[in-house]
């Protein structure tokens, strides 16, 4: 044991963290966007983007990724447009797995986000009207406030879920040592070169990780019970 962690390369360790961390901020910010737009839409419209918006979650990862590819690839407009006008590539690089995290992590951002806003109190929204303060005042200094502790474990859940990531991952930025190998990668790389030992330790890595977050998660969400007085 003392000698394969000697002989380990920690790489997937800070790909992941990093990785997970990059689209985590990148989910955040799409997420409360997003279910801002989709609350002030109409009924009708409201049903179409949340169908649009919430797809990545009930997609295989795989599915997601092939999309992924095909819109970046630089054999495809968007992608070469991309390459030749501004020098960004996300096809193998680090780049493509923020991506590919970022995507299947925004749907857990979004509907915890949407359903903190659905929670927060009318009264304390028309109250800030009735005060004179404007609706991005209003949705800033009101709305996400009281919508903290929803924020806050949607924002958890997307890191994990970003921290976790293979299928998208897999397709778009591939298995790159030291570049693009994250820990799902690479459990699933050490097992398919029969390296059960590694592939075992990584195992155990994101076990004790996604253990965390979870506790992380919990505390987030009783902190918002104490607050809306439910305990």
């Amino acid at each position: 044991m003392t000698e394969m962690l000697k002989s380990m390369d920690w790489s997937p360790l800070w790909i992941s963290l990093k990785t997970g961390a990059a689209a985590t901020i990148l989910s955040f910010f799409a997420g409360i966007f997003a279910a801002r737009l989709v609350m002030k839409a109409g009924n009708r419209t409201k049903w179409v983007l949340d169908g649009i918006l919430t797809l990545p979650l009930v997609l295989p990862p795989t599915v997601a990724g092939f999309l992924l590819l095909l819109l970046f690839s630089l054999k495809r407009p968007f992608g070469n447009m991309l390459y030749v006008h501004f020098d960004i590539k996300f096809v193998q690089t680090w780049q493509g797995c923020v991506v590919a995290a970022a995507a299947i992590a925004f749907p857990l951002m979004y509907r915890n986000a949407r359903a903190a806003f659905e929670q927060v109190d009318e009264n304390l929204i028309y109250a800030g009207r009735t005060l004179g303060m404007s609706e991005m005042s209003i949705f800033w200094k009101v709305i996400i406030p009281v919508a903290s502790p929803g924020i806050a474990s949607g924002t958890i859940l997307a890191f994990a879920r970003a921290l976790g990531e293979y299928g998208a991952t897999a397709m778009l930025a591939g298995n790159i040592l030291g570049k693009t190998r994250t820990i799902a990668v690479a459990i699933a790389y050490e097992v398919s070169a029969g390296n059960y030992d590694v592939a075992g330790f990584w195992v155990v890595i994101i076990v004790l990780i996604s253990f965390f977050i979870v506790v992380c998660m919990n505390m987030a969400m009783a902190q918002g019970s104490i607050k809306s007085g439910r305990w």
